[in-house]
């Protein structure tokens, strides 16, 4: 979170479109007025290029520092004849922030509320607003902690646990370490829940276990199955940081439906900042069946980096973070679920065309709900977006009710050998 905005790398004509109309670089301006972040100490940013092993590392500890660890999904290793003779191995992804009091907080609430028009001295009369945006800006306060190491216990059976010492954080203050964790005969589905060692309170995270084959969904998150605005600056704002987050409507029904009729793997790709996740995976947790919550590792030392994470860049990001999950998961079928704001439909063609055999179907939500969204509902942009994709495998729909009966059609392309 300490560095500068970047120029607008990879980002594509129609998310120069959607920033122009959303009013994005007036409110960005606005917003870069407050910056959020004291500049992180030198000696951790060179500790962070330097690797473990270095005298410049230092152990994360529990007076100083809050750590996420972040949900994820542990993958038999790639390679191998027999899927059951393969070691299991997981990315472990952790965050390290210095802490800071809530009372640097108030500025940066006052700031988004003026943004966002909400009348009042930053919502004084309504507590529970004001509590609410605090919790949520709160980790874009907070200064990272690049150049910090930390330890994990792994618990694989009732009298085995693992001790793992992982990489120092990187300059973003992050842990990013695909660790195998040994063990071939953990059955689909099992989970586990890694923890900090040495540490005064307990910090955990959800590993849940998921073999080579079988379903697995790719579902982007804002418009998707969470009403967000992504198309407009302000509304993004205001459904992050000063609102109640509300599910699109039928889309947990549909989820609900898909989970228990393909029992598949789940994984959540959003554009948005990791710093998002504790308020994301708690509303994914509340409304749709469990996943692996994927986030951008970008930090940024302003709150427009927010808006640049949703309008910048996503195609490219998702692409990446996909044919990640690909090597992870070769033989799974794969469901893409996504939406007309961002650039859904061609990150899913594009995987499509890399993948033909991997990617069973795409779903893309025609969001006629928000504004500015002309444009990218036309025939023409979906045409173009899966040009190579046969017109079996992508559907368009507005009304998620309509699509239980697509799902019951994926379940008759059951494959054990696939």
């Amino acid at each position: 979170m300490f560095r500068a905005p970047q120029r607008r790398k990879h980002e594509i004509p129609e998310e120069q479109q959607t920033r122009s109309q959303g009013d994005f670089d007036r409110v960005e301006t606005d917003l870069a007025h407050v910056p959020t972040l004291r500049l992180t100490p030198l000696l951790g940013i060179i500790a962070s290029f330097l690797g473990k092993g270095n005298p410049l590392i230092q152990p994360a500890n529990p007076q100083q520092h809050r750590v996420w660890l972040l949900d994820n999904t542990a993958y038999r290793a790639p390679g191998g004849r027999f899927h059951n003779n393969q070691t299991w191995q997981v990315e472990i992804v952790a965050c390290i922030f210095n802490k800071r009091g809530r009372e640097e907080v108030g500025k940066f609430v006052a700031t988004i509320a003026d943004a966002i028009g909400l009348d009042g001295d930053i919502g004084l009369n309504n507590r529970e607003t004001r509590d609410r945006m605090a919790e949520r800006v709160q980790p874009f306060v907070d200064s990272i902690a690049p150049g910090h190491s930390i330890s994990l216990d792994i618990p694989i059976a009732r009298h085995t646990v693992i001790k793992r010492k992982l990489n120092p954080s990187d300059r973003n203050g992050i842990v990013s370490q695909v660790v195998r964790i040994g063990g071939t005969d953990v059955p689909n589905g099992t989970i586990i829940h890694p923890s900090l060692r040495h540490w005064s309170h307990n910090v955990s995270m959800e590993t849940q276990f998921a073999s080579p084959t079988g379903w697995l969904i790719i579902s982007d998150v804002d418009d998707t199955i969470k009403y967000t605005q992504t198309c407009n600056a302000v509304g993004i704002l205001r459904t992050t940081f000063a609102e109640i987050p509300q599910p699109i409507a039928g889309m947990p029904t549909l989820y609900s439906h898909i989970d228990k009729s393909l029992t598949p793997t789940w994984f959540y790709l959003s554009a948005s900042p990791y710093n998002l996740y504790p308020f994301l995976r708690k509303f994914l947790r509340q409304v749709y069946p469990p996943g692996t919550l994927i986030l951008r590792n970008s930090s940024w030392m302003d709150m427009s980096g927010l808006l640049k994470s949703f309008t910048q860049g996503t195609e490219a990001y998702k692409v990446e973070r996909m044919e990640k999950l690909y090597r992870w998961f070769p033989k799974r079928k794969v469901v893409c679920i996504g939406d007309s704001t961002q650039s859904d439909p061609e990150a899913y063609g594009e995987i499509y065309r890399r993948h033909k055999h991997w990617v069973r179907a795409i779903f893309i939500r025609k969001v006629t709900d928000v504004v500015n969204m002309e444009d990218k509902n036309k025939d023409k942009r979906f045409v173009k977006a899966f040009e190579g994709v046969p017109e079996s495998i992508w559907r368009v729909f507005e009304d998620a009710e309509d699509f239980h009966r697509e799902v019951d059609l994926l379940r008759q392309d059951e494959n054990p050998n696939y």
